[in-house]
């Protein structure tokens, strides 16, 4: 069972730089997709034996996510049931027979850091809403969580260090997620590999020198582990200024 997570930058952009084309190539059995800034009658795209799943933001063309899955769900769950956070379309969960999966896209904190904030908060809440959720199956979370982790997640740590998305409050919230009992599957089976990133800058030629950043993840809960089977970064994937990532399951 193969999934795959990509945040699309834009799902409508993203379909005019060859989504179709990779998505017919993979042919995963579920797609997550995140920063979709679309609305259902906007997409032109309509895979066959797919069953689809979309949670917009209120806002028009902003932030939203996207489920493309062969396998139909034996329920879905838009947002976490708080009301302040889900009017952002950031979370889908799909309820099969042995575990939850969560498609994700959390918030950016901004350049100036004005919502880290909100951002504390939000995590929080994701953290005890996922907990709540793997009371009854294990959850796998996939997406973009706009932080990299370690230093060995970003090209120029030193620099970067208190900037958007690698600030000491972002990284010791992903932190928390791991000591509540959840696994990052690519460090779990990769825990030394560099160089490996999922988003690059639009700026500089940065991607062609592969200056990057790791922030897409695929989660998963520490009983669960062992169902995981591999975990990839197709960062050879254009489209977006994130890559595809993917995991196979047993």
């Amino acid at each position: 069972m193969k999934l795959v997570s990509w945040n699309v930058a834009g799902f409508r952009a993203c379909l005019n730089k060859g989504f179709e084309d990779f998505f017919n190539k993979i042919d995963a059995d579920i797609f997550c997709l995140q920063e979709v800034k679309a609305l259902k009658e906007q997409i032109p795209f309509e895979p066959k034996g797919y069953f689809e799943y979309l949670n917009p933001a209120l806002r028009k063309g902003y932030s939203g996510t996207l489920v493309y899955t062969k396998i139909k769900p034996l329920e879905v769950t838009y947002g976490m049931g708080i009301k302040e956070h889900d009017q952002e379309g950031r979370v889908i969960t799909l309820e099969y027979d042995n575990f939850y999966l969560v498609n994700v896209y959390v918030p950016n904190v901004k350049r100036s850091l004005e919502r880290l904030p909100y951002r504390m908060i939000w995590e929080d809440d994701f953290l005890k809403y996922i907990k709540n959720l793997e009371k009854k199956k294990p959850v796998v979370v996939c997406g973009d969580f706009n932080v990299a982790h370690q230093e060995i997640d970003i090209k120029n740590a030193k620099q970067n260090i208190g900037n958007a998305g690698f600030t000491y409050e972002e990284r010791e919230k992903f932190t928390q997620l791991l000591n509540s009992g959840f696994i990052d599957t690519f460090r779990y089976f990769y825990p030394n590999k560099t160089d490996a990133y999922t988003w690059w800058s639009y700026m500089g030629n940065v991607r062609e020198r592969n200056i990057g950043w790791r922030i897409d993840y695929f989660i998963v809960s520490k009983d669960f582990i062992d169902n995981v089977l591999d975990v990839e970064i197709y960062s050879n994937i254009l489209g977006s200024d994130h890559c595809p990532i993917g995991i196979t399951l047993k």
